[in-house]
């Protein structure tokens, strides 16, 4: 396959999947805010926690002078000088879609070229104001039947593999920093530390059920949860479900079986430094345990999981696809 052919479906993938994502992140913090409980600096901070995992803190502060949910939303939905928004990444998905559209099927092409018109036309609906989540809800099911309707038409050869890769690369980098943000806000960083005593004597710190639980609805896990603990929501818990459960589909542990797998397919004589690289990765998620892992520090070992994903990105790139400009 052509670099340029791989490129485009690669990122079509890749730009489709951050759209989910965004929105995932847009709704969990619309819906956040209107709990009864919910203060301003909360959900101010969320707003903030929102930027910084898309890496837009400065970009955002150049643009508006307060980080309030209508600016915030207003940056991550319309605007089009911004690359991680929803305006953005459907239209550059589109766009990747109609450069190949040789090497898609009739459906995947219409898939994302209708996401497209249509989005432009909800974006213009009164509707939208009313009730964000709306949009948010539409943008996760375009992003399902994109991905549905690829898997289901298209022959399974490098393009599909492709479409994979670039699907769980971002997929994998998303939950990463999504978990890494959210932990250290919410867990102030001790919060695996020893058990605090007071007064009355030793007690637990307190779970804050409902944004624990915003953690999970954003990566469709609350259900997943528990069914698969079956009790009161767990910070550790919470971090094992979304990085080494192999059978949570946005873990990054599913998200590294799936991306080496497809590597494999696609394989070249230059490529076995990155597919080494991937699968020495996938192969640490699989045999560590939470407890080593909050032992040496969530946020350092996020840290350095995202350093590996972008070194592998790099790789992919590299390997397969048309040259990065430095």
């Amino acid at each position: 396959m052509l670099s340029r052919t791989a490129d485009h479906l690669f990122w079509m993938a890749r730009y489709m999947e951050r759209a989910e994502n965004t929105a995932r992140m847009l709704d969990v913090n619309y819906q956040t805010g209107l709990l009864p409980q919910h203060d301003d600096d909360a959900e101010e901070e969320g707003w903030r926690g929102l930027l910084s995992i898309s890496e837009l803190t400065e970009s955002f502060s150049k643009k508006y002078e307060q980080v309030t949910a209508r600016n915030v939303m207003d940056f991550m939905v319309r605007d089009e000088t911004n690359p991680s928004s929803l305006v953005s990444c459907v239209q550059a998905a589109r766009e990747n879609a109609r450069a190949v559209r040789g090497a898609l099927t009739t459906e995947v092409w219409e898939t994302q070229n209708q996401t497209w018109l249509e989005f432009m036309r909800v974006l213009k609906d009164p509707a939208f104001e009313r009730d964000p989540s709306s949009l948010f809800e539409w943008v996760k099911f375009r992003s399902h039947l994109s991905r549905g309707v690829t898997v289901g038409t298209m022959l399974q050869d490098e393009a599909l593999h492709f479409l994979r890769i670039g699907t769980f690369l971002e997929r994998a980098d998303n939950t990463a920093r999504l978990l890494d943000v959210k932990f250290q806000a919410l867990a102030g960083g001790d919060y695996f530390g020893p058990v605090k005593v007071t007064a009355q004597g030793a007690q637990p710190q307190e779970v804050d059920f409902y944004h624990w639980s915003a953690i999970l609805r954003s990566v469709s896990g609350f259900e997943i949860y528990r069914k698969v603990y079956r009790n009161v929501i767990r910070p550790d818990r919470v971090a094992e479900l979304l990085i080494l459960r192999p059978d949570m589909p946005r873990s990054l542990a599913a998200c590294l079986n799936d991306l080496v797998s497809n590597l494999e397919m696609v394989a070249n004589q230059q490529s076995s430094e990155t597919l080494r690289r991937a699968g020495r990765l996938r192969a640490d998620l699989k045999y560590v345990d939470i407890d080593e892992i909050l032992a040496t520090g969530l946020h350092a070992y996020l840290t350095q999981f995202l350093d590996r994903v972008n070194d592998i990105g790099v790789g992919i790139s590299r390997d397969f696809l048309v040259p990065m400009v430095a």
